[in-house]
């Protein structure tokens, strides 16, 4: 789902990146305003969590593999306006630190992966929460719609800038998205059920403890194109790296993510603090 520079040029990589920072700049003021705030520390590990999970790509079929956006993971765990930062910044910091997704394409990428994946699926699994649809398989449906919407918007982008034929990428991206969003759904669904279970005041922990964890499978995870590439026909070429360094680099990332989620969490946390006052002055 990541969408490389090379597949993404014209005036859609400013466009979309205008709209991606205004829609950042909501979902700030949203955070900011929010009376449910997570802590700096549950932001944080939360965030390292998605970021090392997004690292584990799993088969799925004909030679493609997905991983997991999280979207709904983090709308679950941390509220949907600091699920989006959450996403907003698991994708700069593999733009511009592992060169996971382009720099120039780095707004539409956001704005499918955190506004579609986290924000759109946001409203669906609150759409279905108040319908009294049952909360597992509202999480499930929604993650599920969050990824197959989210390739929805990529094939249109793609088709914008003239890489590919729309009536070519359109079914191709959404069939085998429908495949990924199930593997999206169970691992979302699973991830809520078992970190609810630890505690609320536990899940920080529990949280960095799956990203640690995840980053040290993450040599073994499937070295298959992803439904993006298979889709587009563009193949893996094998890089020949250690076991060791595939980890140091995914530790570096959770950690790297970690105190960057860390630090934006207490700053809008300071910042409302601060507003408090004034306010009350």
């Amino acid at each position: 789902m990541h969408i490389p520079s090379s597949m993404l040029h014209g005036a859609i990589c400013p466009v979309t990146l205008a709209v991606s920072a205004a829609g950042i700049a909501g979902a700030s003021y949203f955070a900011y305003r929010s009376g449910n705030k997570p802590s700096a520390i549950g932001f944080g590990t939360v965030t390292a969590m998605i970021f090392a999970a997004q690292m584990l790509n799993f088969p799925i079929s004909h030679g493609t593999s997905g991983h997991i956006l999280g979207g709904l993971l983090a709308v679950s765990l941390l509220g949907t306006p600091y699920a989006i930062l959450s996403i907003t910044l698991v994708l700069a910091v593999q733009a511009v630190f592992f060169g996971d997704g382009g720099i120039s394409t780095l707004g539409a990428n956001v704005i499918n992966m955190a506004f579609v994946g986290a924000g759109l699926g946001g409203a669906l699994l609150n759409l279905l929460n108040k319908q009294g649809v049952s909360k597992n398989i509202a999480l499930g449906v929604s993650s599920w719609a969050a990824v197959v919407l989210a390739s929805v918007l990529c094939s249109f982008e793609l088709a914008s800038a003239g890489s590919v034929v729309l009536s070519k990428i359109l079914p191709t991206m959404v069939s085998v998205h429908c495949l990924i969003g199930l593997g999206e759904a169970v691992a979302t669904v699973g991830l809520v059920v078992a970190i609810n279970k630890v505690g609320i005041r536990k899940y920080a922990p529990t949280s960095f403890a799956l990203a640690f964890a995840a980053a040290l499978v993450s040599p073994w995870a499937s070295s298959l194109p992803d439904g993006l590439e298979w889709a587009m026909g563009h193949q893996i070429s094998a890089i020949n790296v250690t076991i060791f360094s595939t980890i140091a680099g995914a530790l570096s990332g959770v950690f790297l993510v970690f105190i960057l989620a860390y630090t934006a969490a207490g700053l809008i946390k300071r910042i409302s603090f601060i507003g408090g006052q004034y306010a009350r002055c």
